[in-house]
C-alpha cells in the first residue's frame, strides 16, 4: 500500500501531522486525535500491516517491546495509576493499519468495560505537551 493511502503510514513518514512520541525502524507511536483520556497513544508498526495475524513473526517481539516501553512511559510521564492496552483486528478498527491503544488510567476515571467515551485536546499545544511528557518518559525508561 502506498504511504499516501494509509493515514498511519503517512504519519510515520512525516507526510501527515501527528504528535509523535516514538519513531524508529520498528514502530511509530503518536497521540490519538480522539483520546479516551488525554495522553492516549497509538503504537503502530512502521511496516504497513492491517491486523496482528498479518504482522510477520520476527516483528512481533520488537513491536511489542515498543508497546511495552510506551505503556511504561505513559504511566510514568503522565503520573497515571496504570494503563489500558488494547487492540482491535478489523472490527472497530477505524484505520486499517495494526495499532495498539495505550490509554492512561486512574482509579475512578469513569472508564467502564469497553465503553470508551472520547475527549479532545483543547488545542495542538496541549496535545504536544502530552506528547512531550511521554517522549521524555520514554527516554528515562531506557526505550
Amino acid at each position: 500500500m502506498a504511504t499516501g493511502e494509509c493515514l498511519f503510514c503517512a504519519i510515520g513518514a512525516g507526510e501527515q501531522p501527528g504528535h509523535t512520541v516514538l519513531s524508529d525502524e520498528v514502530a511509530v507511536a503518536f497521540l490519538d486525535t480522539r483520546p479516551v483520556f488525554k495522553g492516549h497513544v497509538l503504537v503502530a508498526p512502521r511496516t504497513h500491516v492491517e491486523t496482528l495475524p498479518d504482522l510477520p513473526a520476527p516483528m512481533v517481539g520488537p513491536f511489542f517491546e515498543r508497546v511495552r516501553s510506551v505503556a511504561a512511559a505513559v504511566e510514568q510521564g503522565l503520573e497515571a495509576g496504570g494503563t489500558f492496552v488494547a487492540m482491535n483486528n478489523r472490527i472497530s478498527q477505524s484505520v486499517p493499519h495494526l495499532h495498539v491503544h495505550v490509554v492512561p488510567r486512574n482509579r475512578k476515571d469513569g472508564l467502564r468495560g469497553f465503553f470508551w467515551p472520547r475527549t479532545r485536546y483543547d488545542d495542538p499545544a496541549e496535545a504536544e505537551s502530552y506528547a512531550l511528557r511521554v517522549r521524555t518518559a520514554l527516554g528515562s525508561c531506557g526505550a
